[in-house]
């Protein structure tokens, strides 16, 4: 186990270093910068002063240099005003040491947000502790419905309650995010009018049955159906089995064999989707948190790429990387428990 444990993590640190290198590339590509200079000068700028900004701020600088200043094992060096010849900040409203130091993503330095004008590390733990309340809600409310309905569906595959849990399914898993939060919108605002015309935002004004139940109901509605597909494709499969057969001629109940004998068994692939939803809430979010003006994490990654926030991009980047990775290895750990077969290889 321990040896499966370290071959794991020896994966994910390579795997993130890549991942990390893609995002870093396509984030900081000609046009990002330059729309970066335009914010951060003038709008009537000439090239050549966008030119002389980017080059005096270390964005002209060697492509894996500039990775080493932002992951933290380069030395980030001073910005000199050539007319002064002053240390000056890139930002105004971010302190920057005026000596050259080491200083990033290891030591917790992610850089400065221009959108919010402070720092991204200020910025970026409220968000994600609002999408961490939001999905947990969400997962509490998806998964035990999820696995009621598949498990009932597969203990009698082929009956009606099979084929109406089916349909249920099915139904819940074609409806998109966006489609059925706006369906919940229209449903609790124009026909019910239990919202009033509110659309409070949860950080300035709390939470509210709009700006939070509602998402959560959007983004469980479709995890549902998909947990419950494959939950009642493999209880159906376990309950085939030979040795579940092999069970009821013993003369066990119905509800022994499938408690103690087929639900375990049933219940490997489902953990293994059930982990998958982590990555999957993590886009979604996206969606939904700026429909109902949730301000979490997908919330300030939309107003970071509207507002060209590289170094907020890139922190939400490294965090959605990290986020699937630790989602996979708790995966490959709990699968591996759950199936003997995996430990002894």
């Amino acid at each position: 186990m321990i040896k499966f444990l370290l071959r794991r993590l020896g994966v994910i640190a390579l795997t993130m270093v890549c991942l990390s290198l893609v995002v870093f590339y396509f984030v900081n590509l000609q046009p990002n910068l330059r729309r970066l200079a335009i914010f951060q000068t003038e709008m009537r700028a000439s090239d050549q002063d966008l030119e002389n900004w980017l080059v005096r701020n270390g964005y002209r600088d060697n492509f894996f240099l500039r990775y080493g200043r932002w992951i933290g094992v380069a030395a980030k060096q001073p910005v000199i005003d050539p007319a002064t010849g002053s240390v000056v900040p890139r930002f105004r409203y971010c302190e920057e040491p005026a000596v050259a130091t080491v200083s990033g993503v290891l030591q917790g330095d992610l850089g400065c947000s221009t959108a919010f004008k402070t720092k991204v590390a200020n910025r970026l733990p409220q968000a994600l502790k609002a999408t961490g309340i939001l999905m947990l809600w969400v997962m509490a409310t998806m998964v035990p419905i999820s696995l009621l309905i598949g498990v009932l569906a597969g203990m009698r595959e082929g009956s009606r309650l099979d084929r109406w849990l089916s349909f249920i399914s099915i139904t819940s898993t074609a409806t998109p995010e966006y489609v059925s939060g706006v369906i919940f919108s229209v449903i609790f605002a124009t026909w019910l009018g239990w919202l009033n015309g509110s659309a409070a935002t949860a950080t300035s004004e709390g939470i509210s049955f709009y700006n939070f139940t509602l998402p959560v109901m959007t983004l469980a509605i479709y995890g549902i159906g998909y947990i419950a597909r494959m939950t009642r494709a493999s209880m159906a499969e376990v309950m085939s089995a030979q040795y579940i057969r092999t069970a009821r001629l013993k003369g066990l109940s119905f509800s022994q064999v499938v408690l103690k004998h087929a639900l375990r068994n049933a219940l490997i692939a489902p953990f293994t989707v059930i982990m998958l939803q982590f990555p999957w809430l993590l886009s979604g979010v996206v969606v939904v948190e700026a429909i109902f003006r949730y301000q979490g994490f997908g919330y300030l990654l939309v107003s970071a790429a509207s507002n060209n926030d590289i170094d907020l991009i890139l922190a939400c980047g490294l965090v959605s990387v990290v986020v699937v990775l630790i989602t996979q290895l708790i995966s490959d750990i709990g699968y591996a428990y759950l199936n003997p077969r995996i430990r002894m290889s």
